[in-house]
């Protein structure tokens, strides 16, 4: 091709790219989240504010319920330092950030922070268009945070109230340490830990409170979608981000009302909530908590969840030297259709230390070996069996 010929060409082209429409700027971003500037008087900030009535459910549970929750029985079982107040004055806290491992060159970009206000629930979502806005998103959840009476989160203990702590401090700003915390990570893994494969926000949400997220967008994905929105100034792909981080915190409510509606009337929850909620009674009134249990056995409760409620009070029975129920206990264990050397073990310790029944024992630790062995055990546990037979067979040579 010739010089004159490749002049032509890029001249064509030239006029082919001057007469390409210039691309439409991106909407702003407030309206495409569907909220509003706000200048908070340290720079503005884009502020999304929602209103549910108390009488709206999130799944089967109604906003109303988290008035009702006994905060000092939860406050307590919880282990908050600080004593939690009246619910309208508690702070329901989520954020989404610019990464999953914390520290300081990790951003909240997005902090949703809900109330109860007389007849409603208040939801703000607070966003950050860029770095810049940070001084701007402090200042706007300052007087949020110094108003409260104590905050609500699901794992905040490890993460959202740490990061926004050292944004606080970054910024030389003053953070509440007395703040009362509420982290009902704590209470829901000692509550669900032995039923749900996990005891992440979402698995509780789907399980507990009947809610299935449509088109919701994984965790870990969140903050990609932030970046790639510095990026491009598109914002339309962080509506899900929005409605994630609003989802979370209408659970965050949902949850504190169910756990006050399960302290307050736990006759009416199922035979696997009663166990639970004697796990979760148990660090602070054992006696309640045994009710649980036994209430969790009386509803049915069965196979493996049974069997560690069985073991936990045997061992309570035991410490107490009560030790026919203890038995009793031990003897239903041992009729677990799948082998479990642990009422075995302590049915031949009953019968050897404390009735001196040595043949008696004797013939329990012969049963557990064959069960064992047909079981697949570890050779550990046939080992410690056969070691205590061996030991009783010395006590009744030596007793003739």
């Amino acid at each position: 091709m010739t010089r004159q010929s490749l002049d032509d060409l890029r001249h064509v082209i030239r006029r082919i790219e001057t007469r390409r429409p210039p691309r439409a700027a991106p909407r702003p971003v407030e309206e495409v989240l569907g909220g509003e500037l706000v200048d908070t008087g340290e720079g503005q900030l884009v502020v999304v504010r929602r209103e549910f009535p108390l009488s709206y459910r999130h799944g089967r549970q109604p906003l109303a319920a988290a008035l009702e929750a006994p905060l000092d029985l939860l406050g307590v079982l919880a282990r908050t330092e600080t004593p939690l107040e009246d619910a309208r004055r508690l702070l329901f806290l989520d954020a989404e950030t610019t990464g999953l491992a914390g520290g300081t060159g990790t951003y909240p970009f997005l902090v949703g922070a809900g109330w109860l206000e007389e007849d409603r629930l208040i939801l703000i979502q607070h966003f950050m268009r860029d770095f810049d806005d940070e001084p701007a998103l402090l200042a706007a959840l300052r007087p949020l945070i110094e108003r409260a009476s104590g905050v609500v989160t699901f794992n905040g203990t490890a993460f959202d109230l740490p990061l926004l702590e050292t944004r606080f401090i970054l910024a030389r700003r003053r953070w509440p340490v007395a703040l009362a915390h509420l982290d009902l990570l704590r209470p829901a893994r000692r509550m669900w830990t032995s039923c749900f494969a996990d005891c992440r926000l979402a698995t509780l949400e789907r399980e507990v409170i009947g809610v299935e997220r449509e088109d919701d967008v994984a965790g870990g994905l969140i903050p990609a979608l932030y970046f790639e929105f510095l990026r491009s100034r598109r914002a339309a792909p962080l509506a899900r981000v929005l409605a994630h981080n609003r989802d979370d915190i209408l659970t965050l409510v949902g949850l504190l009302g169910w756990f006050g509606g399960a302290l307050a009337a736990p006759a009416e929850l199922s035979a696997t909530d009663l166990a639970g909620l004697g796990r979760l009674w148990e660090p602070v009134d054992l006696e309640r908590s045994l009710e649980c249990y036994h209430a969790a056995l009386g509803a049915g409760l069965a196979d493996e969840p049974a069997q560690a409620v069985r073991m936990r009070l045997a061992w309570w029975e035991k410490r107490r030297a009560r030790w026919d129920s203890a038995r009793s206990l031990w003897e239903a264990a041992a009729r677990h259709m799948v082998f479990d050397p642990r009422p075995w073990e302590e049915l031949a310790k009953f019968h050897e230390h404390r009735r001196r029944d040595f043949a008696t024992a004797r013939a329990i630790v012969d049963d557990a070996l064959g069960l064992a062995e047909g079981a697949g055990v570890s050779s550990r546990v046939r080992e410690a069996f056969a070691y205590r037979r061996a030991r009783l067979d010395r006590r009744l040579l030596a007793r003739g």
